[in-house]
């Protein structure tokens, strides 16, 4: 068994329990020197400046607000493939290597051996055959039903908090280990021969709340659980934290949005007094071998679009690559059985996805369109944007940046975005806190998730379950969710006059 391999398996915030303090001892700051970044001049900061100043008049859209993701952003399609169109200012010689990396996102992994060599190394332990299984139509997943639904589209990840800390010039990280046993992440499916992990099962219990003008609203609180465990109980102390698959919208541009630009909404000591205190969540780089800003996952526990997708083939479908290069996928050394099976990386190949098909999957996902805004005009859209900025909702989800200026990705290169995030973790309260430590984020801090297309979620999946585990059924019941920083906002809504709250999800709505 090579315990080297098993190491770089790992998920990065698994892996940053092992990491000595040595290996985060460097006086670096997070940036963007991993992509080809022209620097902004006086000018162009001065345009940005002024571009992105919060609105002063409600009664009339902002400049190009319409265009959610600037020149990128794509048509409205009153459809279920409303996120499935490529950037909109997507060149033609680009084209081609969006659609393959699409034939790669949705093509279906099989067992090895198999006479498809391209396709062969699923598993043996994994929740879905494809990267479309879990992202379906490149949007939201839901959580399993009551009664043991089979829960494509949602995982179970898992951990095991230690108190120790892991300290270093830079910052201080939460330190966690894999279960010995079942890994970083519960896999609930198995090729024959391999018995799935667990079935995750869920129960709701219900709550009133009161709202002003006589309303109420109902809000159910899921209480999670494995059953059928294959491989025997759980280490003491385990922690699982239910994660619903997020949409797929934007992803390139929220990677290019300047590292400066994000770490300058930090306020983590609430300096200001406003009650919001933003953390940017600084991650291991398994691709550059250095501490990065997180920006990707719910608790933004992944610096790039391409090492999402890594960490996603490894632990989601069990394929490795060269940035996760166990071909056994998630599997401990507890799990023999899965160990030593036949796995896709036989004769030559090495990796059972190779850099190439990573890059393609990972230039799909960068470029999968975000839609424009709809009635921007909308008088009672107007009214609930006034709402959202006076009840304080933009402290987190802030609503627009400028991207960096990149010399080889014209489709995110330098776009006026609104993505209505702030790309920090922020304490949420207990009420949807998970208690799973993630890198620098605590078990009740998530990343603001952004906004864009939220209004498309029916259309685009079939549904309207909102938050990190799909407990919320509509937009109020996840907006009555927020708790911690939040909690003032929240108590505004309820407060406010019910014409307003209508304006509030409508302007939502519109996103």
């Amino acid at each position: 068994m090579d315990i080297n391999k098993t190491f770089r398996s790992l998920s990065c915030s698994a892996m940053i329990a092992f990491l000595p303090v040595a290996g985060f001892a460097q006086t670096l700051q997070p940036d963007d020197s991993h992509l080809d970044v022209v620097p902004r001049t006086d000018a162009e900061k001065a345009r940005i400046a002024a571009v992105t100043a919060p609105p002063t008049d409600f009664s009339q859209p902002q400049k190009f607000e319409e265009n959610s993701a600037g020149a990128a952003s794509v048509r409205v399609r009153d459809s279920r493939d409303a996120f499935s169109d490529m950037s909109g200012n997507m060149p033609f010689a680009r084209e081609l290597d969006f659609k393959v990396g699409n034939g790669f996102f949705r093509k279906l992994w099989v067992s090895s051996p198999s006479s498809t060599l391209a396709s062969d190394g699923l598993g043996p332990l994994f929740n879905a055959r494809s990267c479309q299984r879990c992202h379906l139509k490149d949007g939201r997943g839901h959580p399993p039903e009551p009664g043991g639904e089979n829960a494509v589209s949602f995982l179970m990840r898992i951990s095991v908090p230690t108190p120790e800390r892991v300290t270093s010039d830079l910052k201080s990280y939460l330190s966690t280990r894999p279960d010995p046993v079942y890994g970083g992440q519960i896999q609930d499916e198995g090729l024959a021969g391999h018995n799935a992990e667990a079935r995750i099962d869920v129960r709701y219990s219900e709550t009133e709340i009161a709202l002003s003008g006589n309303e109420t609203a109902s809000l159910r609180k899921p209480a999670f659980a494995l059953a059928d465990l294959g491989y025997g109980p759980l280490a003491d102390g385990a922690v699982i934290s239910p994660r619903v698959a997020p949409q797929m919208i934007g992803l390139g541009l929220l990677e290019a949005i300047p590292a400066a630009d994000i770490l300058a909404k930090e306020d983590a000591e609430d300096t200001d007094g406003d009650g919001i205190s933003g953390r940017a969540n600084i991650v291991w780089s398994a691709q550059f071998q250095r501490p990065m800003l997180g920006r990707f996952g719910l608790k933004a526990g992944q610096p790039s679009v391409r090492e999402q997708t890594a960490a996603a083939f490894l632990g989601d479908i069990g394929i490795s690559s060269s940035l996760h290069d166990a071909a056994f996928g998630d599997c401990t050394t507890a799990q023999d059985v899965c160990v030593s099976a036949l796995h896709g990386d036989q004769d030559a190949r090495v990796f059972e996805v190779d850099d190439e098909t990573l890059d393609l999957v990972t230039f799909y996902s960068r470029n999968l369109g975000v839609p424009k805004r709809r009635d921007v005009d909308d008088p009672q859209v107007l009214r609930g944007k006034q709402v959202f900025y006076e009840t304080g909702c933009t402290g987190c989800h802030t609503p627009n940046f400028v991207t960096n200026r990149l010399k080889d990705q014209p489709e995110q290169s330098f776009q006026l975005i609104w993505p209505y995030t702030d790309m920090l973790l922020h304490d949420m309260g207990e009420g949807l806190a998970d208690h799973a430590p993630e890198a620098r984020a605590s078990g009740t801090e998530w990343r603001t998730p952004p906004l864009w297309g939220i209004g498309l979620t029916k259309d685009v999946s079939g549904h309207t379950q909102f938050l990190h585990d799909g407990r919320a059924r509509s937009l109020l019941e996840a907006v009555l969710w927020h708790g911690g920083e939040a909690q003032a906002s929240r108590d505004t809504v309820i407060k406010m006059t019910p014409a307003d709250r209508v304006a509030l999800i409508r302007f939502l709505e519109s996103l």
